[in-house]
């Protein structure tokens, strides 16, 4: 006959006793709560790793109405997120920011032809303790949702919705795409196109903006611009339409690798080399640019950065370390390659 004996997991009241200490002060020391003592909290401490003891997620939820999760709010369809390199940096950010704590990430993305507001109900649910926000549109409802709920969040790009409560992380956009337009100009180009990103972004308007403002500053033509959507299919359909209602460019500014790629291979199937007729200029520069015939120059997103830094604010304001006001603002590096 086994003499094994089934072992159960140590309760609140065992980790209570071994350390010396009423109930509810091993229940405030577990779940940071104030009025306890530096010994109190050193003996439950002790006990909680002798023991082994794990604190039930949900009945502490109870007591200090927090979920331990935060949410990453993508609102674009699954095979988007999986394969535009900006989505899998902006996880791979969070992903990095959150190792060295015990929250757990949730993901919500769009389902296909879904309207964002499941994900404004599931935000205003209180499931989450806070959110990161990235690739949101105009209409999404998120900003309205963020505000209605209080709920903490940072996005990641400048929101739609322009509130004082809303913070948010993001890349020059508007000095980053005129920086890249004078670097045409610099080279001697002088019918100037853009591939715009989708204008229900701010990114997309930030980027269109500074393309015109490098023109205008140059006096040159601001007509040639075709809106994509930030994928290599949009940026192909978009320089199509570019060759057919502008047959003279000599340059492109796309608002992305992706589209900048696309774009490159219709100019290709024109008979139209790269950079002897027309020069190309990407932004992103995660991948892509470096794979491309011929090599692409780009812009430099450091989105992986942006998004540590928009967990790390999050996480500065859930833990009571303070709340950003302004937004924070990166440079977008120009690198140099083969396409200008």
């Amino acid at each position: 006959m086994s003499t094994d004996r089934q072992t159960t997991a140590p309760t609140l009241d065992e980790v209570a006793l071994a350390a010396g200490v009423s109930r509810s002060t091993a229940s405030r020391a577990i779940n940071g709560g104030d009025r306890v003592s530096p010994e109190a909290q050193a003996a439950v401490d002790a006990a909680v790793a002798r023991l082994g003891y794990t604190p039930n997620r949900a009945a502490r939820s109870l007591v200090t109405r927090r979920t331990g999760s935060i949410a990453l709010v993508i609102p674009e369809p699954d095979g988007r997120v999986l394969a535009d390199p900006f989505l899998a940096g902006t996880l791979r950010g969070v992903g990095h920011a959150l190792d060295p704590t015990d929250l757990q990430l949730v993901l919500l993305i769009a389902r296909p032809g879904e309207h964002a507001g499941r994900i404004a109900r599931y935000l205003k649910g209180g499931h989450v303790d806070g959110a990161i926000i990235a690739s949101h549109h105009q209409g999404d409802e998120l900003e309205n949702a963020i505000m209605a709920a209080h709920l903490p969040a940072v996005f990641i790009g400048r929101p739609a919705v322009e509130a004082e409560s809303l913070v948010y992380v993001d890349v020059d956009n508007v000095a980053a795409a005129r920086r890249a337009t004078q670097r045409l100009v610099e080279a001697g180009r002088t019918r100037i196109a853009t591939i715009a990103g989708p204008l229900d972004m701010s990114v997309g308007h930030d980027r269109l903006e500074g393309w015109r403002a490098a023109l205008a500053d140059a006096g040159l033509d601001v007509t040639a611009s075709a809106d994509g959507d930030f994928t290599l299919t949009g940026g192909a359909i978009a320089m199509q339409r570019l060759l057919d209602d502008h047959p003279d460019l000599d340059a492109v500014f796309a608002a992305s690798d992706l589209m900048a790629q696309g774009a490159l291979r219709v100019l290709q199937s024109a008979g139209r080399s790269v950079p002897g007729d027309v020069s190309v200029i990407g932004f992103d520069d995660l991948g892509v640019a470096a794979a491309t015939t011929p090599p692409l120059t780009t812009l430099r997103n450091p989105v992986e950065q942006m998004a540590r830094t928009a967990t790390n604010v999050l996480l500065d304001e859930l833990e009571g370390r303070g709340r950003a006001t302004r937004p924070i603002l990166y440079p977008a590096e120009l690198v140099e390659r083969a396409s200008v």
